[in-house]
């Protein structure tokens, strides 16, 4: 017999009834029942409860062994009776009766739990993330993510993709967030940067005729945490087709990301495809966000015109001086007490908006504290612009345009989750299109690209030179499940001269663009097919299939908020000499 074991903690039946068999594994709970000690003995496969009883020599040694320690019992397997069995596990059957048993590692007193869910702190579950693991809610979630990632891999394949691995150490890039910066100790006082995405070097592999490329490929961004996702790095199913359209990519990355959500669903739906088109303009006003969540029914409108020249002066004069006015449905809401309302009121305002203005439609009329503003024509042009029913109850949001949207997409959320409304059990896919090529900063007033520098404008060198940049759209998309941005994506500008003009726009002089660029505006010059592509991210998709409320949950050894390791200890300083071969001098 194998000096650890015959099978696994998971493995053994009704069948393997009166077999000899060894078991290797963690002591995940212990009952000891005086004259019979019985332990629940795990391996990554499961659990198999083990019963000692006092005649047996490893009554002793295993009574006294902590929980978490690792032994190996040999014993045989028995039927457990009818009224022991154990439906909750698959080895619920059979119980293994030991005869001899072995500590193979013994564990200290536990600092966290791993035989239940009970919350711990965050820094203290990473400090000791190997017990964290350990726990059966982690363990089935980096299973998760390694099957997730084994099928996004057979998908891509399948499709004609071959994966190519892309440099770690690069060049820093002047654009999107801050790079992540490796001293040079073969040239002094240059520096690497870990690549924020492999986004020129998947471009250069178009170029080079490899037509459909993907790789799960490692990013780092020096940025801040959030709950979708780490500080510092991140996975993402990096993906590029050559002479592709905007729709041909969507044909091609809807079926595969489909097709996961289908297969690690369990018994939530997928929304069918094709996944619905949005475009960016179009979420701004009916959701109040780019990130749309689909499952919440409510939806913005803009009711701008039914309060111009209103007997409501404080939305009359703001719509005179550019301002808008949002409306945002609560269904079903007239029932609410008037403490209800008053919450909310409370809540924008703690928010740093004036209130919440609103209307109630209940028994044929309308109530609230706006209707004495409003004659019946404004008061039937909102319910016919709005949608809403008896019953229903509208909010406005009234101020400038992207202020009045993003609030009112705040408002619609918080409506959503006070009024139970949220679609339960279903991802809900969607893309964002038609994204902005440029924005204005808001502090010194500056064109600047919105997101992707390298996407396609719509309308190519003709919009560039005759169009307001602030009117010119980008052939650039967002995936969106439930609220979260799974990917970006674009359709590539692989050509010299509109890149040149894309980036002037931007305040990039030809110098800068050839300093930042010159690699791939130099592939560019020597025949380029139109290309694009996206990336949606792994942790993401992890992190809704899994149910989890941060990334952190689905990665196996994540920083934390504050982008530390409290395992590893990292980051850490590094010895002086170390830095003399750097030649780095740090402030003290």
């Amino acid at each position: 017999m194998h000096p650890y074991r015959s099978h696994t903690c998971g493995q053994l039946r009704a069948c393997d009834v009166s077999s000899p068999v060894r078991l290797s594994g963690w002591i995940h709970r212990k009952r000891d029942h005086g004259q019979l000690l019985f332990i629940d003995l795990r391996d990554h496969y499961g659990i198999t409860q083990v019963v000692v009883d006092t005649r047996s020599p490893a009554f002793s040694l295993l009574t006294h062994v902590k929980q978490e320690s690792v032994v190996t019992v040999t014993g045989k397997v028995h039927q457990r009776s009818a009224a022991t069995l154990n439906k909750g596990l698959e080895t619920g059957e059979i119980e293994l009766h030991v005869i001899d048993a072995k500590v193979l590692s013994e564990s200290d007193v536990l600092p966290i739990l791993v035989h239940n869910d009970q919350d711990f702190p965050e820094d203290l579950r990473l400090r000791y993330r190997f017990l964290d693991l350990r726990r059966e809610k982690m363990h089935r979630n980096i299973v998760l993510r390694s099957q997730v990632i084994a099928s996004l891999r057979q998908r891509m394949m399948a499709q004609g993709f071959l994966e190519y691995q892309t440099p770690i150490l690069g060049a820093a890039s002047p654009e999107g967030a801050r790079d992540f910066l490796v001293p040079s100790r073969l040239h002094p006082g240059r520096f690497y940067a870990l690549p924020q995405a492999p986004q020129q070097f998947k471009q250069l592999l178009m170029v080079a005729g490899f037509d459909r490329y993907f790789q799960i490929a490692p990013c780092f961004r020096d940025e801040d945490a959030r709950a979708d996702r780490s500080p510092g790095e991140f996975y993402q199913l990096d993906f590029e087709m050559s002479f592709a359209t905007q729709e041909d990519i969507f044909a091609t990355i809807e079926p595969v990301l489909h097709g996961v959500f289908t297969e690690f669903s369990g018994s939530r739906s997928v929304a069918p495809l094709p996944f619905l088109r949005i475009p960016f303009e179009e979420a701004m006003l009916k959701y109040g966000t780019d990130k749309p969540d689909l499952r919440n029914p409510l939806h913005i409108a803009d009711v701008t015109e039914a309060y111009r020249n209103s007997k409501l002066y404080i939305f009359a004069r703001a719509i005179e001086e550019g301002a808008t006015v949002r409306a945002i449905p609560a269904l079903g809401a007239a029932i609410q007490p008037r403490g209800w309302f008053d919450r909310l009121n409370a809540w924008a305002k703690d928010q740093g908006v004036g209130g919440l203005g609103y209307i109630v439609f209940e028994h044929g009329k309308a109530g609230g504290p706006l209707v004495k503003h409003l004659d019946s024509d404004r008061l039937n042009q909102i319910r016919a612009i709005t949608g809403i029913k008896d019953g229903d109850v509208v909010f406005f949001i009234c101020d400038k345009p992207d202020k009045a949207a993003f609030f009112a997409g705040r408002v619609r959320t918080r409506l959503c989750d006070e009024l139970g409304l949220l679609e339960k059990d279903v991802f809900r896919f969607c893309w964002i299109t038609d994204f902005p090529l440029y924005e204005r900063d808001p502090g010194s007033g500056i064109i600047r690209f919105s997101h992707n520098p390298f996407s396609m404008p719509r309308g190519g060198i003709e919009a560039l030179n005759s169009q307001d940049p602030l009117t010119i759209k980008a052939l650039q998309y967002d995936l969106v499940c439930n609220g979260v941005e799974l990917s970006s994506g674009a359709i590539r500008n692989h050509q010299p001269d509109i890149m040149y003009r894309a980036f002037e726009i931007a305040g990039y002089s030809r110098a800068d663009v050839e300093a930042h660029f010159g690699g791939i505006l130099r592939a560019f010059r020597f025949g380029a097919p139109p290309h694009g592509g996206a990336a949606p991210g792994v942790d993401r998709i992890v992190m809704l299939l899994a149910g989890a409320l941060t990334v952190r949950e689905v990665i196996p050894f994540p920083l934390n908020q504050q982008a530390q390791d409290l395992l590893m200890e990292a980051p850490v300083a590094v010895r002086p000499e170390q830095l003399r071969v750097l030649r780095i001098r740090t402030e003290t």
